[in-house]
């Protein structure tokens, strides 16, 4: 069966400290790593806690990037979910496990809707929903 979506759930541990509580640096690292997966930005929304931690999500054309990181910890969690053929999602976790200098980095992959009738390839369409 083929998949619909490629899921990539990101384990970084062992990251550097002030990358981590860093808004603007996370903002742009995340903005990078779809463009660096193929996806096209759309927004992005990032939120700061008190005293420490972000949580923010790029959305793309394709789906989304997310992040929550716990600086106290050192680790931050990482969520690549990209629908289509075209998109690379393997290249956004490289390039975020990167920046934040993990030296412990965790992947896994989930394979999100699958069903035997998925073409190989299909254009991209609009959605639109009925009032």
């Amino acid at each position: 069966m083929k998949a619909l979506a490629r899921h990539l759930l990101l384990e970084l541990k062992e990251c550097r400290h002030d990358r981590l509580n860093d808004i603007n640096f996370l903002r742009e690292a995340l903005k990078d790593a779809a463009v660096a997966a193929g996806a096209t930005v759309i927004q992005d929304s990032f939120y700061q806690f008190a005293p420490y931690g972000i949580s923010g999500v790029v959305i793309i054309a394709e789906s989304h990037l997310s992040i929550h990181t716990w600086p106290e910890y050192n680790y931050a969690a990482v969520d690549i979910f990209t629908c289509g053929m075209t998109t690379r999602p393997e290249k956004a976790a490289d390039l975020i496990t990167r920046r934040l200098e993990a030296k412990d980095a965790q992947l896994h992959e989930v394979k999100r809707g699958l069903m035997p009738d998925v073409p190989t390839s299909y254009p991209r369409q609009k959605v639109g929903l009925k009032a």
